[in-house]
């Protein structure tokens, strides 16, 4: 959970977490805009007619099944799931960004009884995913149910939480256990 150890705590613990932290050196690639039809490399879905928060990542030398650089996910879960797969592969991340929803004008909706998240898929909305910090254990959904609702500011996150009847963890926590549990 968010602890008062804050970026530091972050810092000091990034170089233990492999392949989910950018490898490599250098500058990362820059976040692109998911609005073209993409299909999620997960799960196949289509990433702009699905609600909620958006992922991709980039890697050093190899590159997703079918296409070039970044990998393309239609939720937070699925993006770390997707990470913590491809560090067990070896693979070096370059880059790696999430939805930032506390940089868009988000909406929250109701569908068949359940609430959603707007999705935000324009390269301006996502942020570098070590960055943010993450929302879980909500009532809110995205595209593929529970998630992980990302933030960049931790008050955003916490007024976020306690809306919603979640808890604030930092990127460090994020585990196959959590994405288990979400």
């Amino acid at each position: 959970m968010l602890s008062a150890v804050g970026v530091a705590g972050v810092a000091a613990t990034a170089g233990c977490l492999g392949g989910l932290g950018t490898d490599g050196g250098g500058d990362a690639p820059e976040a692109v805009a998911l609005t073209g039809g993409e299909q999620c490399d997960a799960c196949g879905m289509v990433i702009d007619q699905h609600p909620g928060p958006a992922g991709q990542l980039f890697y050093a030398d190899h590159s997703p099944e079918g296409h070039d650089n970044p990998a393309r996910f239609c939720s937070a879960w699925e993006t770390f799931s997707y990470a913590l797969d491809r560090e067990d592969d070896g693979w070096n991340r370059a880059g790696g960004y999430l939805t930032d929803y506390s940089t868009v004008e988000y909406d929250l909706f109701d569908d068949g009884g359940q609430t959603f998240i707007s999705a935000h898929l324009d390269a301006d909305a996502f942020a570098p995913m070590d960055d943010l910090v993450y929302v879980v254990g909500t009532d809110v959904n995205g595209s593929m149910g529970p998630d992980f609702v990302p933030f960049s500011d931790d008050g955003d996150a916490e007024a976020f939480a306690d809306a919603h009847d979640g808890a604030v963890y930092e990127r460090a926590d994020i585990s196959r256990d959590l994405i288990a549990r979400r």
